[in-house]
């Protein structure tokens, strides 16, 4: 029996690249024995977020004991679609939202269909524990702030990373130590930590 599992969701157009430091975490948790969930969600150059909330919805289910969620960019509004649609209790017992897209990246055809216009944030039940938003101050895709758009309205706890961009491989985040210790203790606060 699995004390705790962990989801590890990615954003548009990726497909799980080794240097990114969401691969990279997925591998340091199995390799400490963890169960580790870390899907290639369909179609990420023109996501759909029905068929992205059901393949989560498919993850969720095989997921067992503290259920950790850890999401980078459109993975994030996945999340809050998927919770939007879904009765009852939060999905995950803790979540990580790292640098979601802010509401002018909306703009892109390519994740439109997951603006969360139409979404209550305040009303969204994410997870058991406040969700931890990590997000940067000059990320191309969140030039309002992710911090002004989420935080508020989610209830979050933030950890804003000066100068980190979209917190993605051209930034530098491959390894990132201090998910790696949130994963493990969900207290640790997250900073720039990255190896260089």
């Amino acid at each position: 029996m699995w004390q705790r599992t962990f989801l590890i969701l990615h954003g548009v157009e990726n497909r799980r690249p080794e240097d990114h430091w969401q691969h990279d975490l997925a591998q340091w948790l199995r390799s400490r024995g963890e169960q580790v969930f870390y899907p290639q969600l369909p179609d990420p150059d023109r996501p759909s977020p029905a068929a992205w909330t059901e393949a989560v919805e498919a993850e969720l289910g095989m997921m067992r004991g503290e259920r950790v969620v850890v999401c980078h960019s459109l993975g994030c509004l996945a999340w809050l679609h998927l919770a939007a649609g879904r009765p009852g209790g939060p999905p995950a017992d803790r979540l990580l939202l790292v640098a979601p897209p802010g509401p002018s990246a909306f703009s892109w055809d390519a994740i439109a269909p997951f603006a969360p216009g139409a979404l209550d944030l305040a009303s969204l039940r994410l997870s058991a524990a406040p969700p931890r938003l990590v997000c940067s101050d000059d990320d191309p895709y969140a030039p309002e702030g992710a911090a002004t758009a989420y935080a508020g309205p989610l209830g979050c706890e933030v950890d804003l990373l000066p100068g980190a961009g979209h917190l993605a491989v051209a930034d530098g985040y491959g390894p990132w130590p201090s998910v790696r210790r949130w994963c493990l203790d969900g207290t640790h606060r997250l900073t720039a930590d990255r190896p260089h």
